[in-house]
């Protein structure tokens, strides 16, 4: 008997911080291959007030930026959970990647994207690429509001969906009309879903 085929995942949100991360730790935690990253041109942040983000550049490390908002205002902060939170990504990773700039780190199977804006520059970048593999990639998206609640509960969803994904036994493009289909109504979600190539 063949050895089942395991699933390369990756996780997009906007700035690689809250979604993506959350996905991210909880994929690794159930041993799945899993990465994550953000679309933005840098990753933002709330700040005391919606005119004043907390923008940092893609590449800075979590443990630089909880430093940061930590001598800033740690009440703030820690009140709105973005120390919380970037404990969590400390945990996960050294620092939020920019997915525009990541074709250096190997093929996927399957790119999930959080909300309507990333799947598009998620497709509009794999479409940008020259295919040279020929090899199909699946990018779902599944809309995720981004706070800290909702995180969580996407970050569930996406694992039940990537585990269904990695159960799959034949090509995954015969059924995935079925299979998603299936999730939406046993989640009540409306998943978007293309397939492009490496």
């Amino acid at each position: 008997m063949a050895a089942q085929k395991r699933w390369r995942f990756a996780m997009v949100c906007s700035s690689n911080m809250n979604r993506s991360m959350e996905a991210h730790a909880v994929l690794g935690r159930a041993a799945l291959d899993v990465q994550s990253y953000g679309t933005g041109s840098q990753v933002k942040l709330p700040g005391p007030s919606m005119h004043e983000p907390n923008v940092y550049d893609f590449g800075t490390p979590y443990g630089g930026i909880y430093e940061d908002l930590r001598r800033k205002d740690p009440d703030l902060y820690k009140r709105n959970g973005l120390l919380p939170m970037l404990k969590r990504n400390i945990g996960v990773k050294l620092a939020p990647q920019r997915w525009q700039d990541n074709a250096g780190d190997g093929v996927f199977d399957m790119i999930l994207t959080f909300e309507e804006r990333v799947f598009d520059l998620v497709v509009e970048d794999m479409n940008n690429r020259e295919p040279r593999l020929f090899k199909s990639v699946l990018i779902i998206n599944m809309d995720v509001k981004d706070n800290h609640e909702e995180a969580s509960v996407g970050a569930k969803l996406a694992l039940d969906l990537c585990q269904k994904l990695e159960g799959v036994h034949d090509d995954w493009e015969e059924i995935i009309d079925d299979l998603i289909a299936a999730f939406e109504k046993q989640h009540k979600r409306k998943l978007t879903y293309y397939t492009s190539f490496y």
